[in-house]
């Protein structure tokens, strides 16, 4: 079936007879985006004997013919043609998911790698960062069941690095989710104009203006929190 033909499905039976399914799908498939469907919260789709079916989202339930409509006009509203829209939030959450994958690849330590570095045992290790972590003082991750500590945060002691404290606490007291900070902190930002956050910091005359965006992007996930965008 060509990526433009109409999937010969019967609409009763959950498919789209102008074949909209079709053209999504492949649409999706060509920009290497139909794998962040499900993380985005929309509904996915399968292929079963060349036909597609779209579901809703984290169900089997097969999605009615109006919401898919109302899926592709969702993401073709950035841009003033939809023929050459791009769905900006699957972008950015292909992204991500590329520098977690990254940053997951030694990015890290346990808390036996943080006791090492102080020179403690890894109880007192544990016992000590998630008091911070209640003081906002520490960015902790969790990632499968694992508690992970972000290594930029920490100078050559394993304690979190003193610029860097006001910045984390901005950030963790507004909202931001911990995998966020991690990939802001560490990644160019546009609100510094490319340049990477923790590295900026180190330098007293950029630190205000790193702990301004930061600010910034606090402001952005309250406005978020109150206003989330579907």
């Amino acid at each position: 079936m060509s990526p433009c033909s109409p999937a010969r499905v019967d609409p009763a039976d959950g498919g789209y007879d102008d074949g909209l399914g079709e053209r999504l799908a492949t649409w999706l498939e060509q920009l290497g985006l139909a794998d962040q469907l499900g993380a985005a919260g929309l509904p996915t789709y399968d292929r079963a004997h060349g036909e597609v079916r779209w579901r809703e989202p984290g169900t089997v339930e097969l999605l009615p013919a109006d919401r898919l409509v109302d899926l592709d006009r969702q993401l073709r509203a950035q841009g003033d043609d939809p023929a050459h829209a791009v769905p900006v939030a699957l972008v950015r959450l292909r992204r991500e998911a590329r520098i977690r994958a990254e940053l997951l690849d030694g990015g890290w330590l346990d808390y036996a790698g943080v006791a090492a570095l102080r020179g403690v045992s890894e109880n007192a290790a544990r016992f000590a960062l998630h008091k911070a972590s209640d003081r906002r003082a520490v960015l902790l991750v969790q990632q499968e069941g694992a508690t992970l500590v972000p290594s930029f945060q920490l100078d050559d002691a394993g304690e979190v690095r003193d610029e860097l404290l006001t910045i984390l606490e901005t950030l963790l007291a507004a909202g931001v989710d911990p995998w966020r900070a991690w990939i802001w902190l560490t990644t160019p930002a546009a609100l510094l104009g490319g340049d990477v956050p923790h590295q900026a910091a180190r330098d007293p005359e950029e630190l205000p203006i790193v702990q301004r965006a930061a600010v910034a992007l606090g402001e952005r996930a309250r406005a978020s929190a109150v206003h989330p965008v579907h």
